[in-house]
């Protein structure tokens, strides 16, 4: 069974942001475009990946703020790469508000589960689920 458009572009951003969190100081607009010209990423991903991104880029602090008050006892700083980065892509796909919360955790949970570890999964499922809340996309 192919995977959704959506979940290949989740990849993608994922790809683009641990990427760029391991450059610490590059564009991730520069970064994303030389990961996804390498893989020679399909279009449909690449935009809607880049809509995840740019939502990254414009409120990058804020979403890291929110977080922070869900991850209590971890700094966003102090998690590991992979966390770290799936957790501000699930944050991002919250704030935009275009995917019913519960997809975008199962989504980003799998994607802790794949990059990562089950302890990944679980930790970002715990994650996700407080921000969905806290942002009152979920009851």
């Amino acid at each position: 069974m192919a995977a959704r458009v959506e979940s290949k572009g989740r990849s993608r951003a994922l790809q683009a942001l641990y990427a760029w969190d391991m450059r610490k100081d590059d564009d991730l607009g520069r970064v994303s475009q030389l990961i996804w010209d390498d893989l020679a990423v399909a279009p449909e991903e690449r935009e809607f990946a880049g809509k995840l991104l740019r939502i990254i880029l414009a409120n990058g602090p804020a979403l890291d703020e929110e977080l922070a008050e869900v991850t209590t006892n971890w700094r966003i700083e102090r998690l590991g790469a992979i966390e770290r980065c799936v957790l501000r892509l699930g944050a991002a796909e919250l704030e935009q508000g275009l995917t019913p919360p519960r997809v975008v955790i199962q989504e980003c949970v799998r994607l802790g589960e794949r990059y990562g570890s089950a302890t990944s999964a679980r930790f970002v499922n715990g994650v996700l689920d407080a921000l969905a809340r806290r942002m009152g996309r979920l009851a």
